[in-house]
């Protein structure tokens, strides 16, 4: 049985590889394993560095990195001294430009909401994305969920809810951008939200608000009572 080729960033079109994405829409485009793959460069012998970057953030929970003893680091496959040291070197720069960046973020409207997607709004292909509350409206997590073409993003409802069900999340906010620059919601906004916010239903997980964002401007669909299934 031939074995499948593994994709690596060589095999990627030049756009669409971690390092250009970053420089192009600005680092929060990018997932856990983009980021620590450009950190790295490179991979290790028979490996690419997009797998070591997947395989590092899966055993490494990265909002506690700087909390995570190097010892621990070193059992990660791939993860000599040198990793282990780029990586809580980048976790301690972190630390000290926000200090206070143990304090999740708290959601108190459509303009949080706003705020914290400044990475995606600009940018000229839609990303969706999940904020993943707790009962406080805190982010545990925030999770591009899909990168789609000017004016689709495909998303599924087990690709929205598995970050959900992992960080046991009480409910969630959706965001995407428009990057027309108007953000008034489409057809296929709406037919999507209320797909999701059925599955949500179903899995006793709230969807609070879905807010379409575009460079100067929002649209909040909680605010326009289009929040249903």
């Amino acid at each position: 049985m031939r074995r499948k080729k593994r994709t690596t960033i060589d095999d990627m079109v030049e756009d669409e590889r971690p390092r250009e994405r970053l420089l192009q829409s600005g680092p929060g485009v990018l997932t856990d394993a983009d980021l620590v793959a450009v950190l790295f460069g490179t991979g290790g012998p028979g490996e690419g560095v997009l797998e070591l970057g997947t395989r590092v953030t899966s055993a490494i929970p990265l909002r506690q990195l700087h909390r995570v003893p190097v010892e621990e680091l070193l059992l990660v496959k791939g993860l000599g001294q040198a990793r282990a040291a780029q990586l809580l070197a980048a976790a301690e720069l972190g630390r000290r430009l926000w200090p206070d960046g143990d304090a999740a973020a708290l959601v108190r409207g459509p303009e949080t909401v706003f705020d914290l997607t400044r990475d995606i709004r600009g940018a000229n292909r839609e990303h969706f994305v999940g904020f993943y509350l707790n009962s406080r409206n805190q982010v545990l997590r925030r999770e591009i969920i899909s990168i789609g073409s000017l004016n689709a993003s495909i998303v599924h409802p087990r690709e929205v809810y598995q970050p959900a069900i992992a960080v046991s999340a009480a409910s969630l906010i959706l965001a995407h951008n428009h990057p027309s620059g108007d953000p008034t919601p489409s057809e296929e906004d709406l037919a999507i939200t209320r797909r999701l916010v059925e599955a949500g239903r179903i899995l006793g997980i709230d969807i609070l608000d879905h807010v379409v964002v575009a460079k100067d401007a929002y649209a909040s669909f909680k605010e326009r009572k289009l929040l249903h299934a």
